[in-house]
């Protein structure tokens, strides 16, 4: 048998990011959470935790903290039958989500969710393309990626679609691509990118270009905020979603350097397969909310 209360402190080292945070929250010392720790340890025969700074979950310790927290989500949801949601009368759901979608059309999609319902969210950030590594890892109970295949013990449910173009302002275009995107100007003109995980630039520039681009200079920015205005203000060109940039180039604020070539990236929610009221909520709203912010609806 599983004693909770020490996976309980295994999943606060993990989220917390070290045992004095964890003891805090637990209202423990911390000797008394590295005991509980041992204790999971020494029962399950197996290193649960990489005492690194912050700690990190071993496989097995990913597998146990996956467990607890859909035990977590199913105890919350049976609270909230029977009286309040937990202590402080919410219940708290831990969600991952794309930087774009964030900064766009997610809180709007959920704001009658939030009105009705006595929730925190609890949200981490991460790329569309590796998002579904949280949900795998147990880390979240649900989340925004572009895999539309369904991972073991969840479901998944298709949202829409953002279309990425490669925008510049006119000051920008004018001076670095007057002969349109070819592998010249490529090479020469500053890009902005999100971050080492992100590709779609190269995916649009594969295309434009019939083939792989050449090396460019990149400023990396992993800021979907912060991404508009450097390109607004002729830094730098990049990729940005319809959401963003839509009304910049319908009134000739930028420019669409590859009009025939903007990158579609399907949306999915993928969450776990549990008999969670909040959940089915939840993925009800954020569906809905989804279908009408991108357009389909």
């Amino acid at each position: 048998m599983i004693d909770y209360r020490n996976l309980a402190a295994l999943a606060a080292v993990v989220d917390e990011g070290g045992f004095e945070r964890a003891a805090r929250v637990l209202h423990l010392t911390q000797s008394a959470v590295s005991q509980r720790i041992r204790a999971l340890e020494e029962g399950m025969g197996q290193v649960l935790l990489v005492r690194s700074s912050p700690p990190a979950p071993t496989p097995p310790g990913r597998r146990l903290l996956a467990l607890w927290r859909q035990v977590r989500r199913l105890e919350e949801d049976a609270l909230a039958e029977v009286g309040p949601g937990g202590e402080s009368g919410f219940s708290s759901l831990a969600v991952g989500v794309n930087a774009d979608s964030l900064a766009t059309w997610f809180l709007p999609a959920l704001d009658d969710f939030l009105r009705d319902q006595a929730v925190l969210l609890d949200v981490r950030v991460d790329d569309q393309e590796v998002t579904h590594e949280l949900l795998r890892d147990g880390e979240v109970a649900g989340c925004v990626s572009e895999r539309a295949e369904v991972m073991q013990g969840c479901r998944v449910t298709r949202l829409g679609s953002m279309i990425y173009h490669l925008v510049a302002a006119p000051s920008f275009a004018s001076r670095w691509f007057p002969e349109g995107v070819t592998r010249e100007a490529v090479a020469a003109a500053p890009m902005l990118v999100f971050n080492r995980k992100d590709d779609l630039h190269n995916k649009l520039l594969r295309a434009a270009l019939g083939g792989a681009p050449p090396a460019y200079p990149i400023t990396w920015l992993p800021s979907s905020e912060g991404f508009v205005r450097q390109i607004a203000q002729g830094h730098a060109c990049g990729m940005l979603p319809d959401a963003q940039c839509g009304e910049m180039l319908a009134r000739g604020g930028l420019i669409d350097l590859a009009p025939e070539h903007g990158v579609r990236v399907d949306l999915y929610w993928h969450c776990w397969n549990l008999d969670s009221p909040l959940l089915r909520a939840f993925t009800r709203a954020l569906e809905t909310g989804a279908h009408w912010a991108l357009g389909e609806g």
